[in-house]
Protein backbone atom coordinates (compact mmCIF):
# COMPACT_ATOMS: atom_id res chain seq x y z
CA UNK A 1 0.00 0.00 0.00
CA UNK A 2 1.30 3.24 -1.26
CA UNK A 3 0.29 6.82 0.49
CA UNK A 4 -1.38 9.59 -1.26
CA UNK A 5 2.04 11.20 -1.87
CA UNK A 6 3.65 7.63 -2.74
CA UNK A 7 1.16 7.24 -5.31
CA UNK A 8 1.28 10.37 -7.01
CA UNK A 9 5.06 10.04 -7.43
CA UNK A 10 4.92 6.90 -9.01
CA UNK A 11 1.96 8.12 -11.29
CA UNK A 12 3.95 11.24 -12.27
CA UNK A 13 7.06 8.98 -12.51
CA UNK A 14 4.99 6.84 -15.27
CA UNK A 15 3.45 9.54 -17.20
CA UNK A 16 7.15 11.15 -17.32
CA UNK A 17 8.56 7.98 -18.75
CA UNK A 18 5.73 7.44 -21.51
CA UNK A 19 6.18 10.88 -22.86
CA UNK A 20 9.83 10.27 -22.87
CA UNK A 21 9.72 6.33 -24.60
CA UNK A 22 7.01 7.58 -26.89
CA UNK A 23 7.30 11.69 -27.70
CA UNK A 24 4.58 12.64 -29.73
CA UNK A 25 1.82 14.89 -29.70
CA UNK A 26 -1.45 13.66 -29.04
CA UNK A 27 -4.59 14.86 -30.06
CA UNK A 28 -6.37 14.41 -26.31
CA UNK A 29 -8.48 17.12 -25.65
CA UNK A 30 -7.95 19.11 -28.99
CA UNK A 31 -10.14 17.13 -31.08
CA UNK A 32 -12.06 20.19 -32.07
CA UNK A 33 -15.23 19.01 -30.94
CA UNK A 34 -16.67 20.17 -27.54
CA UNK A 35 -17.19 17.63 -25.44
CA UNK A 36 -15.46 14.82 -27.12
CA UNK A 37 -11.96 13.86 -25.94
CA UNK A 38 -9.57 10.97 -26.16
CA UNK A 39 -7.95 9.70 -23.09
CA UNK A 40 -5.41 7.98 -21.75
CA UNK A 41 -6.19 6.27 -18.53
CA UNK A 42 -3.83 4.02 -16.56
CA UNK A 43 -4.98 3.01 -12.46
CA UNK A 44 -3.99 0.02 -9.95
CA UNK A 45 -6.45 -1.85 -11.70
CA UNK A 46 -6.37 -1.59 -15.89
CA UNK A 47 -5.15 0.85 -18.63
CA UNK A 48 -7.64 2.46 -21.17
CA UNK A 49 -7.34 4.56 -24.49
CA UNK A 50 -10.39 5.66 -24.63
CA UNK A 51 -13.00 8.37 -26.92
CA UNK A 52 -15.32 10.41 -23.97
CA UNK A 53 -18.53 11.80 -25.42
CA UNK A 54 -19.27 13.60 -21.83
CA UNK A 55 -21.64 17.00 -22.40
CA UNK A 56 -24.20 17.94 -19.65
CA UNK A 57 -26.78 17.72 -22.39
CA UNK A 58 -28.55 14.48 -22.58
CA UNK A 59 -28.93 14.88 -26.56
CA UNK A 60 -25.85 15.84 -27.38
CA UNK A 61 -24.47 13.06 -25.89
CA UNK A 62 -26.61 10.87 -27.34
CA UNK A 63 -26.18 12.46 -30.45
CA UNK A 64 -22.44 11.93 -30.68
CA UNK A 65 -22.76 8.85 -29.27
CA UNK A 66 -25.26 7.71 -32.31
CA UNK A 67 -22.49 8.67 -34.83
CA UNK A 68 -19.54 6.62 -33.33
CA UNK A 69 -22.31 3.47 -33.21
CA UNK A 70 -23.31 4.14 -36.41
CA UNK A 71 -19.53 3.51 -37.19
CA UNK A 72 -19.10 0.16 -35.23
CA UNK A 73 -18.47 -2.02 -38.39
CA UNK A 74 -15.34 0.02 -39.43
CA UNK A 75 -14.51 0.51 -36.06
CA UNK A 76 -14.44 -2.86 -35.36
CA UNK A 77 -12.98 -4.28 -38.49
CA UNK A 78 -10.69 -1.92 -39.51
CA UNK A 79 -8.97 -0.25 -36.55
CA UNK A 80 -9.71 -2.89 -33.40
CA UNK A 81 -11.86 -5.41 -33.03
CA UNK A 82 -11.68 -5.30 -28.75
CA UNK A 83 -13.00 -1.96 -28.43
CA UNK A 84 -15.96 -1.75 -26.45
CA UNK A 85 -18.98 0.71 -26.46
CA UNK A 86 -20.66 1.73 -23.06
CA UNK A 87 -23.44 4.78 -23.45
CA UNK A 88 -23.68 4.54 -19.61
CA UNK A 89 -19.81 4.34 -18.38
CA UNK A 90 -19.64 5.47 -14.90
CA UNK A 91 -16.09 7.32 -14.36
CA UNK A 92 -14.30 6.82 -10.76
CA UNK A 93 -16.55 10.07 -9.00
CA UNK A 94 -19.80 8.73 -10.43
CA UNK A 95 -20.05 10.73 -13.22
CA UNK A 96 -21.80 8.66 -16.48
CA UNK A 97 -20.08 9.60 -19.93
CA UNK A 98 -20.39 7.62 -23.00
CA UNK A 99 -17.11 6.19 -23.56
CA UNK A 100 -15.41 4.21 -26.85
CA UNK A 101 -12.44 2.21 -24.94
CA UNK A 102 -9.99 -0.30 -25.41
CA UNK A 103 -8.90 -1.95 -22.38
CA UNK A 104 -5.97 -3.80 -20.82
CA UNK A 105 -7.29 -5.51 -17.41
CA UNK A 106 -4.53 -7.28 -14.33
CA UNK A 107 -1.78 -4.13 -14.39
CA UNK A 108 -1.00 -1.36 -12.15
CA UNK A 109 0.36 1.52 -12.11
CA UNK A 110 2.49 1.42 -9.01
CA UNK A 111 3.84 -1.96 -10.74
CA UNK A 112 7.03 -1.11 -12.53
CA UNK A 113 7.24 -4.77 -13.79
CA UNK A 114 3.82 -3.67 -15.98
CA UNK A 115 4.94 -0.33 -17.57
CA UNK A 116 6.76 -1.45 -20.34
CA UNK A 117 4.10 -3.27 -21.85
CA UNK A 118 1.54 -0.57 -20.45
CA UNK A 119 3.29 1.87 -22.58
CA UNK A 120 3.29 -0.31 -25.55
CA UNK A 121 -0.26 -1.22 -25.70
CA UNK A 122 -1.09 2.47 -24.66
CA UNK A 123 0.69 4.22 -27.58
CA UNK A 124 -0.34 1.10 -30.49
CA UNK A 125 -3.96 1.55 -28.96
CA UNK A 126 -3.98 5.87 -28.96
CA UNK A 127 -1.87 5.64 -32.26
CA UNK A 128 -5.18 3.22 -33.76
CA UNK A 129 -7.96 5.45 -32.09
CA UNK A 130 -6.09 8.39 -33.69
CA UNK A 131 -6.49 7.38 -36.79
CA UNK A 132 -10.12 6.09 -36.63
CA UNK A 133 -11.05 10.35 -35.21
CA UNK A 134 -9.12 11.83 -37.53
CA UNK A 135 -10.39 9.92 -40.61
CA UNK A 136 -14.49 10.15 -39.70
CA UNK A 137 -13.79 13.49 -37.73
CA UNK A 138 -15.75 15.43 -40.23
CA UNK A 139 -19.04 12.72 -40.30
CA UNK A 140 -19.14 12.56 -36.32
CA UNK A 141 -18.88 16.34 -35.87
CA UNK A 142 -21.40 17.17 -38.78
Amino acid sequence: MFSKSESKKIRQEFWISFGEQYPRKWILYNTKIKDVTLKFTFTTKKAQVSIDIEPSDELIKAYYYDKFISLKNIIISEYSNTIIFDDRYQLDNTKIISRLYIELTEVSIHNKNDWKNVMKFLNDNMSTLESFFTEYKDFIEN
